[in-house]
């Protein structure tokens, strides 16, 4: 188990990364980095034998915080910014079809499951709709409706 980055490499974060309990004097959930943001490596660590943790400086934000190898990019790699990030939730806005039927509706949500950035073709998600998953491109997807807490409790009232 090689680190594919050495302490001094610039890097860049690939995935909003919250507190999962290992940053001190920070709720649990709370966003602590968020993607694109960049940072110096100072060390190298390992989680359960299996896993290189990188402990990165993030200058900007005076914070130092440990990342798994595929959360990061060095910094000369290309970076193509998403609207989404995995596990979010996201709408339809056209009609996605398969072979010509039509599987999912507009207004249909959907879960995202992966990014794919690519210079060439932009930004495509693979999103779960139901029990299908389905490669997306970014212009056919919108944010999943988020509720006020008005129209929650008159959601939950009747």
């Amino acid at each position: 188990m090689l680190p594919k980055y050495e302490f001094g490499d610039e890097v860049r974060i690939i995935r909003n990364v919250r507190n999962d309990g290992t940053y001190p004097g920070v709720p649990i959930g709370t966003l602590l980095i968020r993607r694109g943001s960049t940072g110096f490596v100072i060390n190298i660590g390992t989680f359960l034998q299996d896993q290189l943790i990188y402990s990165v400086n993030i200058l900007e934000q005076n914070k130092i915080v440990g990342f798994r190898e595929e959360e990061l990019i060095s910094i000369n790699e290309p970076w193509v910014p998403s609207k989404f990030e995995s596990r979010e939730k996201v709408r339809s806005k056209i009609t996605l079809t398969v072979r010509g039927e039509a599987r999912v509706f507009p207004g249909m949500e959907g879960e995202v499951l992966k990014v794919l950035r690519d210079e060439e073709y932009g930004v495509q998600y693979h999103v779960i709709f139901h029990d299908q998953v389905l490669q997306v491109p970014e212009s056919s997807l919108e944010a999943a409706r988020v509720f006020d807490d008005e129209e929650k409790s008159d959601a939950t009232s009747h």
